[in-house]
């Protein structure tokens, strides 16, 4: 990404020439830049930068970023950047406007200091000459400042995705700044085109990009024109029903494109067109497709466009945490949709399915993290998490007797994994017996686990409970992420491999290792598959529609917070979380 360090380009007037005849010449004088860099302005910058809090900015604390800025001025034996004899660089006035403009990109202007820049620039005009010295030193220190946040914030996003615990590291995608800015934004020919080099190379993030401009503009028309909320309702308004606010419905099934905007009706029910827009409008939101104006329904149109753009936002601020391996993942799964969504090698659609990911209530909620898928494992057996054991298993036991366990399929060993015959449920609650669970149809792991080692101890795997894939909303497992065609899955990770007789691993013989032992039996993968278990609730689909799902875990709630109050925003990650058990279902 670099292009190399520029030579320092200015030296002081007062440079004894002897000493430079005496060194023999070897050293050639650095080019100056222009007049302005006579003035001394080392020790106004040297005292701004060392401050660690500048009271002119929006946000006066730069702490986070003070090495950064110093080790840029003393690269440049702190003389001036962003000016030149007193007038701001195409570069500086290129980066203002770029800061005008974040909102297009997720960001809050006003982390820019963006109301400042007038204020500023005009400061610029000073004619006397301490004046004029101050405002160029405190010009030149706040677009350093200003340009390392916006880069960086463009980079890695604004806050450390390990703050929230997520297993997510940023740190191979970020940048020496004060080098990166030295070399790079300085003196660059086309400051947007630098700008667009910084931000995710994905398509994904470029159409959630272009998104947010569309729905900055609806949100804002929104706005201008406030319309009464859609009535609710206590039972869905079906095909032929009367509504009292048809127009009013028709007019906001227009709004994101969900019916063409010369759409006109004068029915005074709900009709088969009003029906069609609805369907869309559904499916955009992860709601039951039936075309009838249900209380979900309104309750999601009656939604603000303005909150629909901070989904939007708070999409590109994780996209931005992705290392670039995992950026452009064969695999994703996105939690508030419940959707699997897998990629081909030039990341064209594939396919989807559905899943199961944790519950909302409890410690459950299933965390967003990336790692890569290094093997299968046909006919597992399920280790019952302890937890489990205790909390959900013992009960039964205790009403029922130690036969309970054998009765729906369990087993249980010492730690070596020999089994138990005989055992006692004070062993079972001391956790010196333990319990899992026999392979089979009926396991609770269905009958292949696809592994990707993390420190959650989540992973994807089938199940027997099929019927829980025909819900809407799909959030009810311990955190663990259940498949909805785990044969289809498996044998699309194992595309381009065979077996150890040389046999290719299509879909039948996917299917027989599933249904035939050996038990247990561990694939491993010959190229590792990133893996991407993510949380965005909007998204541009496959279809080319803008999707919005609700914030089930509370993360967008959670991101806004720490978003609220303004930079530093927290950059060193959580405690780590506890280790949970190897399978956790």
């Amino acid at each position: 990404m670099f292009i190399g360090r520029s030579p320092l380009r200015t030296i002081g007037v007062t440079c004894a020439l002897t000493l430079l005849l005496l060194a023999g010449g070897c050293r050639k004088p650095r080019k100056t830049i222009s007049q302005e860099n006579t003035t001394d302005y080392a020790g106004n910058l040297q005292a701004l930068v060392a401050t660690r809090h500048l009271v002119t900015l929006r946000w006066p604390d730069f702490s986070d970023y003070q090495s950064a800025v110093t080790q840029f001025f003393n690269d440049r034996n702190f003389e001036v950047a962003w000016t030149r004899e007193g007038k701001p660089t195409p570069q500086a006035l290129a980066f203002i406007q770029a800061f005008q403009d974040a909102e297009a990109k997720g960001l809050n202007p006003q982390d820019y200091d963006v109301a400042r820049w007038p204020q500023r620039l005009a400061r610029l005009q000073a004619t006397d000459g301490q004046a004029a010295a101050d405002a160029i030193s405190e010009f030149n220190v706040a677009m350093t400042i200003n340009v390392m946040r916006y880069i960086s914030d463009l980079r890695i996003g604004r806050v450390n995705p390990q703050h929230f615990r997520f297993g997510i590291n940023v740190q191979s995608k970020k940048y020496d700044l004060a080098e990166f800015v030295s070399d790079n934004a300085v003196d660059a020919p086309d400051v947007p085109k630098l700008i667009a080099s910084v931000e995710p190379d994905s398509d994904q993030y470029r159409k959630t990009e272009a998104a947010l401009g569309r729905y900055l503009v609806l949100a804002k028309q929104q706005a201008a024109k406030p319309a009464d909320p859609l009535p609710q309702v206590k039972k869905a308004v079906r095909l032929g029903d009367p509504y009292p606010a048809l127009p009013q419905l028709l007019a906001r099934l227009q709004l994101e494109g969900d019916l063409p905007a010369d759409t006109t009706s004068s029915a005074s029910v709900l009709d088969d067109q009003l029906s069609a827009g609805i369907r869309s409008y559904q499916h955009r939101h992860g709601i039951a497709i039936d075309g009838q104006l249900t209380p979900q329904t309104i309750k999601n149109m009656n939604v603000p466009l303005s909150e629909r753009v901070i989904q939007l936002q708070d999409s590109l601020e994780r996209w931005r945490w992705l290392p670039n391996e995992y950026l452009n993942a064969p695999l994703m799964v996105n939690l508030p949709e419940f959707v699997l969504h897998a990629y081909d090698a030039d990341h064209r659609p594939a396919f989807t399915m559905k899943v199961v990911v944790g519950k909302v209530l409890g410690a459950h909620q299933t965390p967003v993290f990336a790692q890569m898928m290094k093997y299968l494992v046909f006919r597992p057996y399920w280790n019952v998490p302890y937890s489990i054991v205790k909390n959900e298993l013992m009960p039964h036991i205790n009403r029922s007797g130690l036969g309970y366990l054998a009765s729906k399929n369990f087993e249980v060993t010492n730690s070596k994994g020999d089994i138990l015959t005989s055992f006692t449920a004070r062993q079972l609650m001391q956790g010196s017996a333990l319990v899992r669970e026999r392979p089979g149809p009926k396991n609770s792991l269905g009958l292949v686990k696809l592994m990707f080692p993390n420190q959650f101890s989540i992973y994807l795997h089938g199940t027997p409970a099929t019927q829980l894939f025909d819900r809407t909303r799909r959030d009810f497992s311990h955190g663990c992420i259940r498949v909805q065609q785990p044969d289809k899955l498996a044998a699309w990770v194992l595309r381009d491999q065979q077996d150890k007789d040389g046999q290719p691993w299509d879909l039948a013989k996917v299917q027989a290792a599933m249904n035939v032992g050996p038990n247990n039996r561990t694939v491993p993968l010959n190229t590792q598959i990133p893996v991407v278990i993510f949380y965005v609730t909007g998204l541009v689909e496959d279809d080319g529609h803008v999707h919005f799902f609700d914030d089930i875990y509370g993360y967008d709630a959670d991101l806004q917070q720490v978003l609220a109050k303004g930079p530093p925003y927290p950059m060193q990650p959580a405690p780590e979380p506890k280790p949970g058990n190897d399978d956790t279902l």
